[in-house]
């Protein structure tokens, strides 16, 4: 059997992040060639890290990247908030925002080894999640804004207005952010999402013991209600009781994208 010196060991732990035992089972296996050890300890590593697919990935971060009338949004997926947090998973969803919003969305395949990379040193299902590029069309302005939270970004924006000003476009990014619309308008509302609504209102409301004259009436205002909650243009700008739909004036919203954790 070959034999492997303590050196050589800690050489390949150095330059792998692999365990004592793992590094020495390599270059063992490898018959001493450093090279071809690497490569055995990174094929193991994907394994494992196929294993942990199924693994939750609710934590991540954000990144936005804006250049001239184009914008990206990308969700690098984690597991834990610890490794989402580290320095050289921040960089990588950064960079891919930055490819994304010059190259469009297959840009980010680019980056898959580095993707394979970080599951091996964090040993954790991480992935891509949302991957948007929003190009803004001719007289349209774009916003973008990113929360950060302890030094990540947790939740970002991009809004795609025409005829809307610059300011007004913004406060409605921030309100995008924190009021977390489903969608832009009714229009774009599946009639099945609205017919389980509509449906389960009514139980709703014939379990309160309403007089059924009346079940018609409630309904429709609860889902009115329930419309507020989940389209854009009806909620309360930053809560107001005036609609975004007005605030924007003559203008309108054209698109908004988001991704956020959690």
């Amino acid at each position: 059997m070959v034999q492997i010196s303590a050196r050589e060991v800690k050489a390949l732990r150095d330059a792998t992040g692999a365990g004592m035992m793992d590094a020495k089972r390599a270059l063992i296996e490898a018959a001493g060639d450093p090279a071809e050890a690497a490569e055995l300890l990174k094929q193991k590593g994907l394994a494992k890290a196929a294993a942990r697919a199924d693994r939750e990935a609710a934590e991540g971060a954000i990144a936005v990247a804006v250049g001239d009338g184009v914008a990206s949004l990308v969700h690098l997926r984690s597991e834990t908030d610890f490794s989402a947090k580290a320095a050289d998973f921040l960089a990588c969803t950064q960079e891919i925002a930055e490819a994304v919003r010059d190259g469009g969305t297959e840009a980010a395949g680019v980056f898959a080894d580095r993707i394979d990379e970080l599951r091996l040193s964090k040993k954790e299902n991480i992935s891509l999640g949302a991957v948007v590029q929003v190009r803004a069309a001719e007289g349209h302005r774009l916003d973008a804004y990113l929360h950060r939270q302890d030094g990540r970004g947790v939740n970002g924006v991009i809004v795609e207005g025409e005829g809307v000003d610059a300011e007004v476009l913004h406060q409605v990014a921030l309100h995008v952010a924190f009021a977390k619309p489903r969608y832009l308008d009714r229009g774009e509302v599946p009639d099945a999402d609205v017919e389980r609504e509509r449906a389960s209102l009514l139980e709703i409301t014939k379990a309160e013991g309403r007089p059924e004259a009346a079940w018609d009436k409630i309904v429709q205002g609860r889902l009115t209600g329930w419309f507020r909650e989940s389209v854009l243009l009806e909620q309360g700008l930053h809560g107001d009781k005036t609609p975004v739909s007005r605030s924007i004036g003559s203008g309108r919203i054209v698109r908004f994208e988001q991704a956020y954790l959690g």
